[in-house]
Order: structure tokens, then C-alpha cells, then sequence
């Protein structure tokens, strides 16, 4: 079996931002068990900016320049393989770096570089621990988050299991930390919005993710065919009895029949949206029941503003998400033909989104 593990901010470190060696240590215990079994491990992890933080001595609040925060990263992501290093070798694992970028899983070449490394070194017997390059990544085509990166990764290697650690046992009903009477969902065949409402924001200051991101993240794995365990990272065992799916460890979400390529996914999670159009019922079944590209004339009403390229929401008449692609027509040139109905008009055929740019999220 093929397991990614994401461990978050406030999982890898503690509440001063200083790295939770006893949480390593936990887990590498469980992953040197793994192992031996013949299973296969990579992690993804946060907590660069917290343990960058914290060695600094920056406490009183977390700046926001983006320049600062990817010097902090450098100073914290060396000590966070340092730790990795020296939790997984007490059991005789050697740990290798990985930093990504969201373009390595878009750039078709280097998303083949990048599956060839994190292979070889499964190949070797190391343990990747992957981390997205905060120290270099552009403020406008970053992650933000691991949780995201986790799932994409998930895909990358044709995992069998995505397990998300965090300072909570799973995904509840509503947030358990305003409402006592929450309790946990065991399983998920499905996300809907309003789970993903009842997830809440951020776990805690530290993190940039939290449940909803979570939730986020295992839609894309789901949609990877890899089943999705939320659990607790300070549960004895974890990943052991998550290779057994055993009940009560947390919510799992399970796969969904159909696999997208890493490319799809990226269109249809990793992008956020600039606009919608509002397409009829002649298109709707053109496009989920036929598997054909969106023309312009389908097209009732848009909103937002995009250029060529940019990815929009595909909605029906009725206000619901069925689909995501990347536009090939302007919203300025879209209005010719939505508001403006020109007869003739030279985007009034064409095609707003192709079928090799489109996804569809309904079936």
C-alpha cells in the first residue's frame, strides 16, 4: 500500500511555534512499522514558518510581508528536515527533501520530473518529506496550504490512501468548537456544502489550512481515486489502523469510481475561479451527458471578469456548480453574445471551453 501523510502547523509544532519533536517521533515509530510491512510512505509537511518563527523570536504576531515570510520559511525549513532527520533515523530511516511549486503539477515536464523523484527515492528507502517552497514561490501561483499539495501528491504517486493529521479526531456534524452538541462523521461517500460549511475556518493561527481545507483537499483525492482519512495526530497508531480502517479513527472519504488526470485537477481544485457563466439546458446536456466543449451561445449569463485562460465556474440555470474549465473567450467579448445577442458575432459559435479544459463535477 501507498500512503501520503500530511502533518499540519499545529501538529509539527507547538503552541510558541517551537517543533513537537515527541508528534516526529510518534510518527516515525508508526512509519518504520509500515515499512517492514512493505508499505510505502511520503509526508507532507508544514510548519516551516512556525519553526522559523519561533527560532527568530518573532512572537507577538506573524508579519504579512511576503518577503519576510519566505526568509522566516528558509530559516524554518532547515530545521524541520533537521528534526525529520533525526526523529526517523532513531529508527533507521533516512528522510529526503522535497520542495514543490503548484507549477510542477501544471508544467507537464516538470510534473513528470517531479514523480520520477519522489519514485526513486521510495525506490532507495527514503522517506519523502515534501513541503511546498515557501522561500521562492510567488505570492499569485502558490498553494497556501499543504492540504492541497497532500492530495495532488496523493495523485502524483497513484497512492492508495491519503491520511490528514490534524488537532482533531474528524470531520463533525457542525464546529465542535462552538457547539458541544457536534459529532464526528465516520464516513463520507460524497462532500457537500454543507459539510463543507460546518468545517469552519482555520484551526488555529499558526495553521493556514483547517477543516474545510481539508475537506477541500479530499474532494481532490477522492476525484484521484484514493480513499481520505481525517484523524488525529496524536492518536496512538494512527496510521496502522488506518491501513486497517478501523472504525471510530476519524472521518474517511471514500474514492470516487472515476480518476482524473493531474492536469483535470488542477483546472478543477487547485485554480480558484475568477467568475461563472450560467449556461442553459442544451448545453448542461451537451456537456455532462455528451461530453462536448461549451459554446459561447450556451451561455445565458456571466458574471466576474476573465481573460483567455482564466478559470470560471460552469453553472446551470438553477445557480448549481456542474462543471470548471479555463475560458478561451473574454467576459468582455462573452457580452457580444450573452447581453448584447449580435447576430453573427464572431464568438457567438465559438467555443468558450474546451473539452480537454473542462471538467465535469456532476454526473
Amino acid at each position: 500500500m501507498r500512503l501520503v501523510v500530511k502533518l499540519g502547523s499545529s501538529s509539527v509544532t507547538g503552541p510558541d511555534g517551537s517543533i513537537s519533536h515527541g508528534i516526529l517521533k510518534a510518527v516515525s515509530s508508526q512509519i518504520a512499522k509500515l515499512r517492514t510491512a512493505g508499505h510505502f510512505v511520503v509526508i507532507v509537511s508544514s510548519g516551516a514558518i512556525a519553526s522559523g518563527l519561533y527560532t527568530l523570536g518573532i512572537v507577538d504576531r506573524r508579519p504579512s510581508d511576503l518577503a519576510v515570510l519566505q526568509a522566516i520559511s528558509a530559516v524554518g525549513q532547515s530545521r524541520l528536515m533537521a528534526a525529520y532527520n533525526q526523529a526517523l533515523g532513531e529508527y533507521g530511516l533516512i528522510a529526503g527533501q522535497v520542495l514543490l511549486t503548484p507549477l510542477d503539477f501544471v508544467n507537464r515536464q516538470q510534473y513528470l520530473h517531479a514523480r520520477q523523484t519522489l519514485e526513486k527515492l521510495l525506490d532507495l528507502g527514503v522517506v519523502p518529506v515534501v513541503n511546498e517552497n515557501d522561500a521562492i514561490a510567488d505570492d499569485e501561483i502558490r498553494f497556501g496550504d499543504n492540504d492541497r499539495i497532500a492530495a495532488l501528491v496523493a495523485n502524483l504517486i497513484a497512492a492508495d490512501l491519503l491520511v490528514l493529521l490534524t488537532d482533531q479526531m474528524g470531520v463533525y456534524t457542525s464546529d465542535p468548537r462552538v457547539d458541544a452538541a457536534a459529532s464526528l462523521v465516520e464516513e463520507i461517500d460524497e462532500i457537500s456544502e454543507v459539510l463543507k460549511e460546518a468545517a469552519g475556518g482555520p484551526g488555529t493561527e499558526r495553521g493556514s489550512g483547517g477543516m474545510a481545507s481539508k475537506l477541500q483537499a479530499a474532494s481532490i483525492a477522492s476525484w484521484s481515486g484514493v480513499d481520505v482519512l481525517i484523524a488525529s495526530a496524536s492518536r496512538d497508531s494512527v496510521l496502522e489502523e488506518a491501513c486497517e480502517r478501523k472504525p471510530g479513527l476519524g472521518t474517511f472519504i471514500n474514492r470516487r469510481p472515476s480518476r482524473l488526470s493531474a492536469r483535470k485537477l488542477w483546472i478543477a481544485f487547485a485554480n480558484p475561479p475568477v467568475g461563472r457563466v450560467f449556461i442553459d439546458e442544451g448545453a448542461r446536456n451537451a456537456v455532462v451527458d455528451r461530453s462536448k466543449s461549451l459554446l459561447s451561445v450556451g451561455v445565458r449569463s456571466f458574471d466576474g471578469a476573465f481573460g483567455t485562460d482564466d478559470p470560471v465556474e460552469i453553472c446551470d440555470l438553477s445557480g448549481k456548480v456542474i462543471a470548471k474549465g479555463l475560458v478561451r473567450i473574454s467576459s468582455d467579448d462573452l457580452r457580444l453574445v450573452v447581453e448584447d445577442r449580435v447576430p453573427g458575432s464572431a464568438t457567438s459559435s465559438s467555443i468558450l471551453v474546451h473539452r480537454d479544459d473542462l471538467v465535469v463535477l456532476v454526473s
